[in-house]
């Protein structure tokens, strides 16, 4: 059979994926170099130098920006590494053709992949080293989340060096909230986080907990102290409401608002603007956390209480979206919208009623198998696979955020193995 009659997924599958062509890669990364480094003020440390060591490694890296593999892979050259990035990606048009070039590995997040598992040993096997975010999504809130499940089984089954970065500023470059971008400041931070031998006498466990410690960086606190300014064009707020969608004054949960450099509550009016370097200044007699981390991590705890209740559900009214059988999302695009519905979360998990092409569409997912979503873009929208098929759902509402807590939350509290972090933030 043809390979142009083969659907995207078998042509994905059937890739056997190599080490990169170092000229091309190398070649690339100079031009990245050269356009965007200067541009985002990137100023990178070399604490410890993966350059200088000729052995192969694995290289991990929080992940702050939708940019990161500029911010990581450009200070490693002439190093090359074999990225590992969301499988969806692999059909949107302006993405595929350099993703295979690179020979970039596809991964299925927060979702067992036997596909990405294979490659990666197939890299490792041939002398190659791997790249990848170990949170399998960027930054929502401008700090870390947890370590996806089985990170600590990945590093201790290939028994690697591992080294990894620290990105600071790569969020408030590229806020989650909006897809505008904001140059100013970034600082990139690399080191040595494991020695084989090392590796070799920690559990799994142990490896994550780590792992979390050592990449966790939060912008917003680290910038109130050095007040580096972002070219934020007065719209240093813009769509900041579908991140903070809880008033700290009021409790409301579906009265924020934002435009520009400004967010309110319409409830009450609580509010607070937003400068160039991210400090929150209250309106009037406004109560406004210190940082926006704290404000989410307020808003965390709020959710945490809301999901307590047995009897607890959420709905909310979708359009879905699905990957073409054949050819490339242009324009961007993450998905095609092939139908609707109703989806709900409970203390059991989520459900999704509604039609797919036409034709009823009903799947449900246990809230022990959905520790997470992804999201490709800004929070308008977000993903998740149900047996091994990618669906996005786009809400008619501004309530992405709500949905991502209720489902971690409710995640934890049954008892699921995507805990919080161990340490004090």
């Amino acid at each position: 059979m043809s390979n142009d009659n083969l659907n995207n997924e078998k042509k994905l599958y059937l890739r056997q994926i190599k080490t990169p062509p170092k000229f091309i890669y190398r070649f690339l990364g100079k031009i990245w170099k050269i356009l965007f480094m200067k541009k985002y003020g990137v100023k990178v440390t070399y604490k410890q130098d993966p350059r200088k060591d000729v052995g192969q490694h694995i290289f991990i890296s929080n992940h702050a920006s939708r940019n990161d593999y500029i911010f990581t892979g450009v200070p490693l050259l002439p190093n090359v590494y074999n990225f590992v990035a969301g499988y969806n990606e692999f059909y949107r048009s302006h993405l595929r053709g350099i993703f295979n070039l690179l020979q970039v590995i596809p991964k299925k997040n927060f979702t067992p992949d036997i596909y990405a598992m294979k490659e990666i040993s197939r890299v490792i096997s041939d002398g190659g080293n791997i790249l990848l975010f170990p949170e399998g999504m960027n930054s929502i809130a401008g700090m870390n989340q947890p370590v996806a499940i089985g990170t600590g089984k990945f590093i201790k089954h290939f028994k690697l060096p591992v080294y990894y970065s620290v990105i600071k500023g790569g969020f408030l470059s590229f806020p989650k909230h909006t897809n505008n971008e904001y140059p100013g400041h970034i600082e990139v931070v690399i080191d040595k986080m494991f020695t084989p031998e090392e590796i070799e006498t920690l559990s799994p466990e142990e490896i994550e907990d780590i792992i979390n410690k050592k990449l966790y960086h939060d912008d917003y606190k680290w910038n109130k102290l050095y007040k580096y300014k972002y070219k934020t064009n007065g719209k240093s707020a813009e769509g900041l409401s579908d991140v903070l969608f809880w008033c700290p004054k009021c409790h409301n949960d579906n009265s924020m608002a934002s435009r520009g450099d400004a967010i309110w509550c319409t409830e009450c009016g609580n509010g607070a603007t937003v400068d160039d370097s991210y400090v929150l200044t209250p309106m009037n007699d406004s109560y406004i956390p210190e940082t926006q981390s704290d404000w989410f991590s307020m808003q965390r705890e709020y959710v945490k209480k809301l999901v307590k209740n047995e009897d607890f559900t959420f709905s909310a009214k979708v359009k879905l979206g699905t990957l073409p059988d054949k050819g490339l999302l242009k324009n961007l695009k993450t998905s095609n919208i092939t139908g609707e519905g109703i989806i709900t979360i409970s203390r059991e998990g989520l459900k999704f009623s509604g039609t797919n092409n036409k034709k009823p569409l009903t799947f449900e997912i246990a809230s022990k198998d959905l520790p997470t979503y992804g999201m490709c873009t800004d929070v308008s929208r977000f993903y998740t696979f149900h047996k091994g098929k990618f669906y996005e759902f786009y809400p008619e509402t501004h309530c992405v955020e709500k949905i991502f807590l209720i489902t971690e939350e409710i995640h934890r509290l049954n008892g699921g193995k995507w805990q919080d972090f161990k340490f004090e933030k």
